[in-house]
């Protein structure tokens, strides 16, 4: 494998080793939590401080492995020297990316509610910025376009959204009702989402072959799933 396809597997492999426990543990904290706010006196008193503590990972883990996801499509799609548009369009991508990066920073640092929702919708916005490029696969932008609703791009923009919701309305999810059940309707949304790129996610990986391929494999034609003969291998001495 080259350096190009070790960093395509990155965030794949992220998602996995991190992620994905992280999402476990956050949940079953949360049932745990609502099990004691119910009355359950066997739970832990602390099970709600550590599925507040494990979900803002979470969400921020979220975001960093989707940049990481984007900036590899975008710098592996093509060698660097035949980049679309130049240093001055990397330059600005930088910037996009630096500026989303300093977002979540500031995301998980702000108090007030207006600040939160500032830095939410820059980050998010920022993950769709460099999701636009055209670099990145996204199967389809049309939602009235059933292939739309199979993508793993658009299912990731979806997810983000939702962890940058819990994060940014961490205090009110704590002192609110009314929050805390909008807060369960958007995770249960996000498991789903989360389903999705598990899913899709896997499918995706098959269809990437490592660089070396693909030169052979861009000849195939993809709507009749043919492929050209390989050339014969002459025998071995």
């Amino acid at each position: 494998m080259e350096s190009a396809d070790w960093l395509t597997i990155l965030h794949p492999a992220l998602a996995v080793v991190l992620i994905y426990p992280l999402i476990g543990m956050v949940v079953r904290l949360g049932v745990q939590t609502r099990q004691r706010r119910m009355g359950e006196s066997n739970i832990a008193r602390t099970s709600g401080s550590e599925h507040t503590d494990l979900g803002r990972w979470l969400s921020a883990g979220v975001v960093i492995v989707v940049l990481i996801a984007l900036v590899a499509a975008i710098v592996t799609k093509n060698p660097l020297s035949a980049f679309s548009g130049g240093w001055a369009r990397g330059l600005q991508l930088l910037m996009v990316l630096l500026g989303t990066s300093i977002s979540l920073v500031a995301l998980w640092q702000a108090t007030s509610k207006s600040l939160r929702l500032l830095f939410s919708l820059l980050t998010w916005l920022g993950v769709i910025g460099l999701g636009a490029q055209p670099e990145v696969w996204r199967v389809s932008d049309n939602p009235f376009d059933p292939m739309f609703w199979t993508s793993h791009y658009w299912a990731g923009v979806g997810v983000t959204g939702l962890m940058l919701f819990s994060l940014g309305a961490r205090p009110e999810i704590l002192r609110q009702l009314r929050w805390r059940r909008i807060h369960v309707a958007a995770n249960l949304l996000a498991a789903v989402l989360f389903s999705i790129q598990g899913i899709t996610g896997t499918r995706d990986l098959l269809q990437i072959p490592p660089g070396w391929q693909l030169a052979t494999i861009y000849q195939c034609n993809f709507d009749t799933l043919k492929c050209p003969p390989l050339a014969s291998q002459p025998p071995a001495p």
